[in-house]
């Protein structure tokens, strides 16, 4: 007779995730994601694999249900310069909790593991790519309005819009003032001005 699981798989994963979302790949231990989870390591293990296979399917978690989902979203919205902000906005709103410096699971990543690790590198760049072309899209739809100038290109005005999100999701973690972070943001959006 199989072994039945006495958890919720996906739910386990998302506790999983903000453990490695919160302290990082190194700084999080086995242990840390037994405390975490409420599941024993062996249950880990023959669950989801070993640390490493925990947290690729940890970061793809946040890579569909936060990242991808948010932007998904966003992309349907009639207002590019709201959903431009919108995506700024819901990681500052970050900060306002106490606690509240995680940045975003991804880009911690990237600077922790990306430059060591081909396969992690190889879903950052991905996720990152679809964040520009959505950045490139939102201006894109925001010229063909006559909402945006058209002066520079909707490419170059979306590799600066993701250069100034990851600057303030690395920022986040470091100087999680809200009032700071809001005034890159502005910075960013002026370029529309």
């Amino acid at each position: 007779m199989p072994w039945e699981k006495q958890f919720d798989v996906e739910q386990v994963l998302g506790r999983a995730m903000q453990a490695f979302w919160a302290n990082g790949y190194d700084a999080t231990s086995m242990q840390d994601l037994v405390t975490a989870t409420g599941v024993n390591r062996a249950s880990l293990y023959a669950t989801y694999g070993d640390k490493r296979e925990i947290f690729l399917s940890a970061l793809r978690k946040y890579d569909r249900e936060v990242r991808a989902s948010m932007l998904t979203a966003l992309a349907k919205s009639d207002d590019p310069v709201g959903a431009i902000a919108t995506v700024f906005d819901r990681f500052i709103a970050q900060t306002e909790t106490e606690g509240g410096n995680w940045g975003c699971f991804l880009t911690n990543t990237a600077l922790e593991l990306a430059p060591h690790d081909a396969e992690v590198a190889g879903l950052v760049a991905a996720a990152q790519m679809e964040i520009e072309a959505f950045f490139r899209d939102m201006v894109a739809r925001g010229q063909a309005m006559g909402r945006f100038p058209t002066t520079r290109s909707a490419d170059e005005l979306g590799r600066h819009l993701l250069a100034s999100l990851l600057g303030l999701l690395v920022l986040i973690r470091s100087r999680p003032d809200p009032q700071f972070l809001k005034s890159i943001r502005d910075s960013a959006l002026r370029l529309f001005e």
